[in-house]
């Protein structure tokens, strides 16, 4: 058997993801080559920052979807059989406000607020409450069980399957998608393709700058007190780039506290303005985090910024021949990096095996 030398750039979740199961078919030596890798904190690096979880946003019928609804799948065996990879298992309600139609976090979220969204028939019990049991302000509500991802133990995670698979690990910061073909990278043996799993970072490498890719910037706040559950709201009365959610990690992880969603807004930097209106609304929507009791009881373990790789028109899953190199792009999936992950590094790997076999051919 020919082995095929893969270069996969970036080890965000869509890189990892994508050299994990690439790393599980035979007949291939792959390479992540990235500037940032699990352990960092950086704000070109979105994948420690995100909650995470599964709350799919994606439209009905779209391809999306079906990237949400495979990666369901594998999120479910995780939690239910890997406990080591820090995901498990979490209740999770959806709050609807009639108040916030119409504005900019209810269009992002519109699947999720929906009545009869595509997945409830793909999570555990998903249900709607009566109305009779919900704050007045509260128009409707769905629960469903859900995951929550400790990201700081599930990207590790991920490294560790991928080096038991015998994929290569190192540092390198591109400028040019091109460069990671250079015989350095692998070690003296020409490159056969490059993944490109650069998130945000794909609107200024050169080769791609794609500029339709634009952060949405998000904060959060991390605080050692337990929510037990996960719950998220169609809106807040803060402004159309605020959104109010919570989620405890597995694994003493945290609970996260969110949100903004600031798109086009490349600020690293923590608001400490914002960090209290994240705060007062979270105490609000879920009063089990202080027993009823004020944002002065939140146990705050850190404040945090990151940068969701949105791109315009959606996640970008597609093979492009750059100069005489195949290039395979995943990258752009915004706020469902996690919940898309194994739908879209499948269709990455099925056009990795496309293309090299069309080149296998020429």
């Amino acid at each position: 058997m020919v082995v095929k030398n893969v270069v996969v750039i970036g080890a965000g979740v869509a890189g990892l993801t994508t050299a994990l199961l690439l790393s599980e078919r035979s007949g291939y030596r792959i390479t992540v080559a990235a500037k940032h890798m699990p352990g960092d904190y950086d704000i070109e690096y979105a994948s420690p920052w995100a909650g995470a979880n599964y709350m799919p946003v994606s439209r009905r019928g779209t391809l999306a979807a079906e990237w949400d609804k495979k990666t369901w799948t594998r999120l479910l065996d995780l939690a239910t059989n890997h406990p080591e990879s820090g995901v498990h298992l979490q209740d999770c309600e959806i709050y609807s406000r009639a108040k916030d139609d119409g504005s900019a976090s209810a269009e992002w979220f519109s699947e999720l607020l929906a009545p009869n969204p595509w997945f409830k028939d793909v999570v555990p019990h998903f249900r709607t409450l009566s109305t009779d049991t919900l704050d007045h302000s509260v128009n409707s509500a769905t629960v469903f069980t859900s995951v929550c991802i400790n990201t700081a133990i599930y990207l590790p995670w991920l490294v560790s399957q991928c080096l038991k698979n015998g994929v290569v690990f190192r540092r390198a910061d591109f400028k040019h998608v091109l460069e990671a073909s250079s015989q350095e990278i692998q070690s003296g043996s020409s490159v056969d393709l490059i993944v490109n799993c650069t998130g945000l970072m794909a609107s200024r490498l050169g080769g791609v700058e794609d500029k339709s890719v634009v952060p949405a910037r998000g904060q959060i706040v991390v605080v050692r007190n337990d929510a037990g559950k996960m719950v998220n709201i169609s809106g807040t009365d803060d402004g159309d780039d605020e959104v109010c959610y919570v989620m405890t990690r597995a694994a003493g992880g945290g609970t996260i506290l969110g949100g903004s969603y600031q798109k086009g807004n490349w600020d690293s930097q923590v608001d400490p303005n914002l960090a209290i209106r994240i705060m007062k609304r979270a105490v609000k929507l879920c009063p089990s985090l202080t027993g009823g009791k004020g944002i002065e009881h939140l146990d705050i373990i850190r404040h945090g910024v990151g940068l969701r790789p949105v791109r315009e028109g959606g996640t970008r899953v597609e093979k492009e021949r750059i100069g005489d190199t195949w290039v395979v792009h995943n990258y752009g999936a915004g706020g469902a990096g996690y919940q898309s992950s194994f739908g879209c590094a499948e269709l990455a790997v099925d056009l990795i095996e496309e293309a090299l076999g069309v080149e296998a051919k020429l």
